[in-house]
């Protein structure tokens, strides 16, 4: 999903596990955050210490449960505008990757919006509470790995005894792993 500006941000799908919008109390169109909110969002979790674009996609998937994450093209033009604004610096590089802090005027939006910033974390604690973690983030990204290289593996041509020998192996080892974890 694009970003566009304050409309759409958030959107909160029905996903692969059966979570998503219902007669629970989210907003319309199946949108889990309200206008703006995670502008917001994002703004607090920096002020809890300084991240990377990546960890906020994260941290906010993983305080839902998994059942919703913003995508990068939502998450880094929010991040784009909130260094315009003011309102997060840059306070380290590594390569591509910029860490950011949270401002003076950053602090000064937070506290202005705290009743809107609230309302948006209360929603994501009900949600959490509402849906159970479920799966971890992780485990259905590795899962998804998984049936990606099979299927990209498979899909490339026949494979010969061996390497269907090897493909299973590696299968059964890790199903062998689960169950001992």
């Amino acid at each position: 999903m694009g970003f566009r500006h304050d409309h759409g941000e958030g959107r909160f799908e029905r996903g692969k596990w059966g979570r998503g919008p219902g007669r629970h109390g989210f907003r319309r169109g199946g949108r889990m955050f309200d206008q703006g909110d995670l502008r917001l969002i994002i703004l607090k979790l920096i002020e809890e210490k300084p991240r990377h674009g990546y960890e906020l996609i994260k941290a906010i998937e993983e305080r839902l449960g998994g059942m919703y994450a913003p995508s990068p093209g939502v998450v880094y033009p929010t991040l784009t505008l909130l260094e315009e604004t003011g309102s997060v610096a840059v306070v380290s590089t590594d390569g591509a990757k910029k860490l950011y802090g949270l401002t003076d005027e950053g602090r000064a939006f937070l506290e202005e919006n705290k009743a809107a910033v609230d309302s948006a974390f209360g929603r994501m604690n009900a949600a959490e509470a509402m849906f159970g973690k479920g799966p971890s983030p992780r485990v259905i990204r590795a899962m998804e790995n998984l049936k990606l290289a099979l299927r990209l593996r498979l899909g490339a041509g026949s494979v010969t005894e061996a390497q269907a020998d090897t493909i299973a192996e590696a299968i059964d080892a890790a199903a062998k792993a689960v169950e001992r974890a």
